[in-house]
């Protein structure tokens, strides 16, 4: 159902600040700028740093993880080392690194067998939820599968297509990692209409923009249907 994920929102204080920290850090090229939010391209998302001037915000405190070739891993690691307190862990035989922006956004850099160079794209983001139970409806109606469950806290993990979406309920997660709360993504479907069709009768608002259509789940967290 979900083909493309078109952007992530942080909310940020400092544009200046913020947008720095991504491209000095992990190269980041800016692809939109605005009196009160900077776009950075991360593969074929967006990363849209937005000062909280308006609805929607961008998320606090969200947990994202970002691509990067495995060749290049020991590299990344040796460079970010120098300047942050790196934490490390391995899933199989895939590692991942974690760290914080400006805002105290958990990062996370994990190694892909994808061609390229440098930071390819965005491959998991984690919302907090109220409910796990209902949030897993809520996103399975959207056509995506769950991968696994969390065994020792209360998670979810789904196949949202070209990305992962993990659902926690409040707490801290590896590297005292959160959720993020009022999170706002950009997801490329199909048909926008069909995609609301499916979870019309579960969301808080409706609001047809420009981009496509533009919902707000039960968590409070922001969805455009593009």
């Amino acid at each position: 159902m979900i083909a493309t994920l078109d952007w992530l929102a942080l909310e940020v204080k400092y544009l200046d600040r913020a947008s720095t920290f991504y491209r000095d850090h992990l190269d980041l090229e800016t692809v939109g700028e605005g009196s009160d939010e900077v776009a950075l391209a991360v593969g074929d998302t967006d990363l849209v740093l937005r000062r909280p001037t308006t609805l929607p915000r961008g998320g606090l405190h969200t947990h994202y993880a970002l691509s990067i070739p495995a060749t290049e891993y020991d590299a990344w690691y040796d460079r970010l080392a120098e300047t942050f307190d790196l934490d490390e862990h391995t899933f199989g035989s895939a590692r991942s690194l974690y760290f914080y922006d400006t805002e105290g956004n958990c990062v996370e850099l994990g190694e892909s067998e994808a061609a390229g160079t440098g930071v390819l794209g965005v491959f998991e983001v984690v919302l907090e939820v109220a409910d796990l139970d209902r949030a897993e409806a809520f996103y399975t109606a959207l056509g995506m599968d769950v991968m696994d469950r969390g065994s020792e806290r209360r998670r979810v993990r789904l196949d949202a297509g070209p990305f992962a979406l993990e659902l926690w309920e409040p707490q801290l997660g590896i590297a005292d990692a959160r959720g993020g709360v009022h999170v706002d993504c950009g997801f490329g479907v199909e048909n926008p209409e069909a995609a609301l069709e499916r979870v019309e009768d579960r969301v808080s608002t409706t609001e047809r923009i420009e981009e496509g259509i533009r919902v707000r789940d039960p968590d409070g967290h922001y969805l455009t249907f593009v």
